[in-house]
């Protein structure tokens, strides 16, 4: 089975503005104003805020330690003042820790408030994005950063659109089935290094390592560029983590799942994960066992489940009166001599 060690989840504890600013200044057209003194402040928290109470001079559910977010609001209210009580205002936010200010919708500082960023050494940035698309995105990147992260050794292959986990002992072959997959048009996402993210409650996003992205270790081949191979429809970054499959060589004292009917999961991150143990004999086409795996995920997803509906028809037959053990599908051939 499975196991997930609690012991082994990393979270960052803090990312400084500097990598903030270069990780999406152009995604975000995101532009330094003011303050690059100031890009090893430290953010410590995934939420953003928006200082408007503060700049009116209620201090008491200050979130100072977050980003910044000055909007349409904040900015005609400080344009609004006078440079004196501007001045105050400002420095009511200015004596807190800050790690940097984000102005949306090409909203400019004023000289005054370039001044301050610098006299405090607090970056100031300036986007093009409306304040609720920049809240989102900004806000979408930093929870990536603060989510909780895990490492596990398998292989992630898209699957007609459902994220596998193929999972086992080493060299039971979980590459070998992720290649044929590839080579049977799905899409590769990780190999051997499989980093899962938790993205909000209950989703689980899986992506590669950065310095193995893409490759794959073959035993007796060696390594292989999956996308110069195969192309670029043969990878992707990143996929949902939606069923665990585990590859362990046939045991004839093991007991195997035969109807479908008891549903097995795997719990991580406090996500129960669909989980499937595919016994490995010689001459099994694991492969295209995969692809049903993916094709009944589906079937369950949208509301048909095989293993019930069969169980359905069996309670039905039998409850029926003068039922025959076995009957044709058939009422008769219909004069079909194939």
């Amino acid at each position: 089975m499975v196991t997930f060690d609690e012991k082994a989840v990393v979270k960052k504890e803090f990312i400084d503005v500097g990598f903030f600013y270069d990780s999406i200044k152009e995604r975000f057209n995101l532009r330094a104003v003011a303050g690059e003194e100031g890009f090893d402040r430290r953010i410590e928290t995934q939420n953003i805020h928006r200082p408007g109470l503060a700049l009116a001079g209620f201090l008491e559910l200050f979130a100072y330690r977050r980003v910044q977010v000055f909007g349409n609001t904040e900015t005609r209210f400080l344009a609004s003042l006078s440079e004196e009580r501007r001045l105050e205002a400002l420095e009511r936010i200015f004596q807190f820790e800050v790690p940097c200010l984000v102005f949306t919708n090409n909203n400019e500082p004023d000289k005054c408030f370039l001044t301050l960023c610098e006299e405090y050494k607090i970056p100031a940035f300036v986007t093009p994005f409306s304040t609720t698309k920049a809240s989102y995105v900004l806000g979408d990147f930093l929870d990536d950063q603060f989510s909780l992260k895990y490492t596990m050794h398998g292989s992630l292959v898209d699957v007609y659109g459902v994220g596998i986990l193929f999972t086992g002992k080493s060299g039971v072959g979980k590459s070998e089935v992720a290649l044929d997959l590839v080579e049977r048009g799905h899409r590769l996402v990780a190999d051997d290094v499989v980093i899962i993210t938790k993205k909000h409650e209950n989703i689980l996003m899986g992506s590669g390592a950065e310095l193995s992205k893409h490759f794959m270790e073959i035993r007796g081949l060696g390594l292989v560029n999956v996308a110069k191979m195969f192309g670029v429809r043969s990878v992707r970054y990143q996929k949902r983590l939606e069923v665990i499959v585990e590859l362990e060589i046939w045991d004839e004292k093991q007991e195997y799942e035969r109807t479908g009917l008891s549903e097995k999961t795997v719990e991580m991150f406090e996500v129960d994960v669909p989980y499937v143990k595919l016994p490995i004999v010689s001459g099994k086409n694991l492969t295209v066992i995969a692809e049903v795996i993916a094709l009944d995920y589906l079937l369950k997803h949208y509301g048909y489940d095989g293993a019930r509906d069969f169980q359905h028809r069996l309670q039905l037959a039998l409850e029926r009166k003068g039922a025959q053990p076995i009957e044709g599908a058939a009422p008769y051939f219909e004069h079909d001599f194939e």
